[in-house]
């Protein structure tokens, strides 16, 4: 998605692409970061709406109408006195229930192209881990930024994660250089797949954001992506594929715990 600052129109173009990707054979749809609204952070913290609130109302409606599964990719949640919010995804069952509910941990502070962001600004962070189950896959949960913290993902494969999901406003800048790569390590190291939904092109703030969507399978292969532009990618996960990767390369059953003796000599297995 190209979302902007008219919330109303970015939830009818997801409610657009959801019904394209739900046409196409989707049990599962993930909507980028922020799809709802993305006007800089005064304005997401401005438009900022409850769980309750439209945009994740509409998505439950879908999930319901149509028997599939959505993560709401994230939108600005209020919280509190609304001094900040939190960058809040939301995973929804086919029957429209609420699976699980994510707080971004990882806030994108940095300066990069010329340009200085400052999430922490309006965006207080989550403190907690997330899996849910959704039909056949157990969703691991991250937002954008979030994907440059391995430790995060190993430890949501410890929670059983057969998939993990990664919305996401990465800017044209740094996407260039680092987002297949980063998508890509996540799931050769996890052996996860890896389903990352991202915003393309110019917002309102001016900020440019890379795209280039696609879902990754547990041995690094790109299996679909969105090459330009707004649009859908679609691809089947095979769980068996998964389950024999696991068992002829198990690396994850290979960890050896290693563990710091305070004596600054560096670790002792």
């Amino acid at each position: 998605m190209t979302s902007g600052a008219d919330p109303a129109a970015n939830r009818r173009t997801a409610e657009r692409l959801i019904r394209r990707a739900a046409s196409a054979g989707a049990k599962l749809v993930l909507l980028p970061e922020t799809w709802n609204l993305m006007a800089g952070p005064a304005g997401v913290a401005a438009g900022a709406e409850p769980l309750d609130g439209p945009s994740l109302g509409l998505v439950a409606g879908l999930a319901a109408e149509l028997g599939i599964g959505i993560v709401a990719g994230s939108i600005g949640e209020r919280v509190g006195d609304g001094q900040r919010v939190c960058n809040t995804a939301v995973v929804f069952g086919p029957d429209g229930a609420v699976a699980g509910t994510y707080r971004k941990l990882h806030l994108f502070d940095v300066e990069v192209g010329g340009r200085t962001y400052r999430e922490s600004a309006t965006v207080a962070p989550g403190d907690a881990v997330c899996v849910a189950d959704v039909g056949p896959l157990r969703l691991g949960m991250s937002i954008c930024y979030d994907v440059r913290f391995p430790e995060l993902y190993r430890r949501l494969v410890d929670l059983g994660a057969t998939a993990v999901v990664i919305p996401s406003a990465f800017t044209a800048r740094t996407g260039r250089d680092h987002w297949e790569v980063l998508v890509r390590a996540r799931a050769i190291e996890d052996q996860v797949f890896v389903l990352a939904a991202g915003q393309v092109g110019r917002h309102p703030d001016g900020s440019e954001s890379y795209g280039h969507s696609m879902i990754v399978d547990p041995w690094g292969v790109v299996l679909a992506r969105v090459d330009a532009g707004v649009g859908i990618a679609v691809a089947d996960l095979d769980l068996d594929r998964l389950a024999d990767i696991r068992t002829q390369l198990p690396a994850l059953a290979h960890r050896r715990r290693v563990l710091g003796d305070d004596s600054g000599r560096g670790p002792t297995p």
